[in-house]
């Protein structure tokens, strides 16, 4: 029997409060990817930290096999704030050593590209730090690595190359991944096991998260009398996962046919028509209208030519590099952010409500108890067909009746934004913007959030880097690229697309020459093929104007449509899924000729 890279065996661990883990055996084999999952504070980085050796257990022994280097990244760095960016990644090693190291370059191409190489790490934000911070980690050899939430501070173009350096770091039977992580997307895409965290053990699933989704709501099912709440929110989760993301859940490892007979009387997560009835009854034809707006800040243009009309009833997802200006936007949205130019239009009837990331909806209420500022709140709130009240939301998004006599300004941050987003809800806006919702939320309690989200009849637009909360909540996606607002029918995948067209060579290290052959273009195509091409691509870019014309034109019709005429919305549907489907096409196209011209 092979000897694990790393084994824990009878681990124990309590704090004066109470016992984390209580006798908890386990083990990292050659060839593991373990995605670590649980609610906030159940141990999730106290068995990190054990395994890595960064916390002694009370009783209990890590071993690890001979020789095995263990590579750690804890959530907070011991980087010498008086050492330049350089000095902390690649050390003392000479330029042409480290620079002609393409594995190096590619961690820096990937993580600190825009970080200066000779800024001092005490002048760093604390994004930066927490970049600079994990390259450093990855720029080592090891055969074991464990991560405590390393997608933190990464945008979704971040965290897409930073799955695929782990997926590709070693052969496929060789090395060891342990990561904790919020970021759904993330454990699907990397992780091939996954070891949830509660009630003091720490219990193994097969897989990433959509498998271990499975596989939970399959334990939760034989113990229902106790599991009712997690079990009928589990299963809502399945039944997106199978119905809305099938690359997802086509793995080999995912057991298609179970999943299907669990969720065989699952509703749709959400019923779109429906949702925007209710929409447009509460809002009327005209929300929010964006004109040619622009936002400049002194010689720095952030925003410019935002053209957006705003519909009763979209979900919207914002994407865009961290710096793009998509909490700028969010703020000319709620009116915090005034125009340079072009003009912001807001209905009569627009009732806003704005989550931020500085929870200053808890400013003034810091001093009270959760259950005084609950008292004050009569508004219900109704789910599924069931009318709750404020407390009974709170529970629902993991709230203990402990905390219902916590001051709010001594909540956690999980706590803050659950409590914020509660608060939100019952202002009863409806129109709602979420400014990063998922941070400092673990995934049982986004799966909630989302669930609240679902049955909510308004207009929502979301600014994220979770890949799969976005994915989850919102209908369609826009990006933010070069300060200009634009509509991404292919999705995500179509904006990591984009922004790998956008960015040339990311790494500190010189270029190499090129050399081409005499006569010939840069590209390497001939004369007349380059003329194709670019005959081409001006083709193309007519169509796309005329498809966004048209699109447009869909948009309204349907704003303008009776709701009551179901069949018809549907029919305006149907045309404006296959018009954003041409244009995915024709984008590809245009991406792909483009490249061919400029390389």
């Amino acid at each position: 029997m092979a000897v694990p890279l790393v084994g824990a065996e009878a681990l124990h661990l309590e704090f004066p409060t109470r016992v984390v883990f209580d006798s908890v055996t386990v083990g990292i084999e050659e060839g593991d990817r373990i995605g670590i999952v649980g609610r906030n504070g159940d141990g999730k980085s106290s068995l990190l930290g054990m395994l890595s050796g960064l916390i002694e257990p009370q009783a209990g022994r890590v071993t690890r096999r001979g020789g095995v280097r263990f590579g750690v990244l804890p959530q907070t760095d011991d980087l010498d704030p008086a050492t330049t960016v350089g000095h902390a990644i690649v050390g003392d090693r000479p330029e042409h050593e480290w620079a002609g190291d393409a594995a190096i370059r590619d961690v820096i191409g990937g993580l600190v590209a825009d970080v200066p190489w000779d800024a001092r790490v005490g002048a760093l934000s604390g994004g930066q730090r927490r970049r600079v911070a994990l390259a450093a980690l990855l720029v080592g050899e090891w055969d074991v690595i464990a991560l405590d939430e390393p997608t933190n501070h990464l945008d979704v173009e971040g965290i897409a190359w930073l799955a695929e350096h782990l997926k590709n770091r070693w052969s496929r039977n060789a090395g060891g991944l342990l990561v904790i992580t919020h970021d759904r997307w993330f454990l699907d895409e990397v992780c091939t096991e996954t070891w949830e965290v509660h009630d003091g053990i720490v219990e193994p699933f097969e897989g990433g998260y959509a498998a271990y989704v499975l596989q939970r709501v399959e334990r939760d099912r034989i113990a229902a009398a106790t599991e009712a709440k997690r079990q009928n929110l589990m299963r809502k989760e399945l039944a997106w996962l199978r119905r809305g993301a099938p690359a997802r859940t086509s793995k080999p490892r995912f057991r298609i046919e179970a999943a299907n007979q669990l969720i065989k009387d699952v509703p749709p997560v959400r019923n779109a028509v429906e949702l925007q009835r209710l929409a447009v009854a509460r809002l009327g034809k005209d929300v929010i209208d964006l004109e040619d707006a622009g936002v400049r800040y002194g010689d720095r243009e952030v925003l410019r030519d935002v053209t957006w009309r705003i519909a009763p009833g979209e979900r919207t997802g914002i994407l865009g590099a961290n710096g793009s200006g998509k909490s700028t936007l969010l703020g000319l949205i709620s009116g915090t952010v005034q125009p340079s130019s072009g003009r912001v239009k807001r209905g009569k009837t627009v009732r806003l409500g704005l989550l931020d990331q500085q929870f200053s909806q808890l400013t003034e209420i810091g001093g009270e108890r959760v259950r005084e500022v609950l008292a004050r709140t009569k508004t219900t709130f109704t789910i599924d067909g069931k009318d709750l009240t404020p407390a009974q939301l709170l529970e629902r998004l993991g709230f203990a009746r402990e905390h219902l006599s916590t001051r709010v300004g001594e909540l956690s941050g999980g706590q803050k934004r659950r409590l914020q987003l509660l608060l939100l809800l019952l202002s009863e806006p409806n129109v709602i913007a979420l400014d990063e919702p998922a941070n400092d939320v673990d995934a049982d309690m986004l799966a909630a959030m989302e669930d609240l989200l679902d049955s909510w009849p308004g207009t929502l637009i979301v600014v994220s880097h979770d890949r799969y909360l976005l994915e989850r909540v919102t209908d369609q996606q826009y990006a933010i690229l070069d300060g200009r607002l634009r509509h991404l029918p292919g999705g995500v995948d179509e904006y990591l697309r984009l922004r790998q067209g956008q960015v040339s060579s990311r790494a500190p290290a010189p270029a190499t020459p090129r050399v081409t052959q005499a006569g010939a273009s840069p590209s390497g195509l001939s004369g007349s093929e380059r003329r194709t091409a670019q005959k081409e691509v001006a083709s193309i870019e007519r169509r796309l104007d005329r498809l966004n014309a048209e699109v447009k034109s869909l948009h309204q019709r349907m704003a303008d449509h009776d709701q009551s005429d179901y069949a018809g919305l549907q029919q305006l549907t149907d045309q404006l899924r296959a018009v954003e489907g041409e244009t995915a096409e024709l984008e590809e196209r245009w991406i792909e000729l483009s490249e061919n011209l400029i390389d």
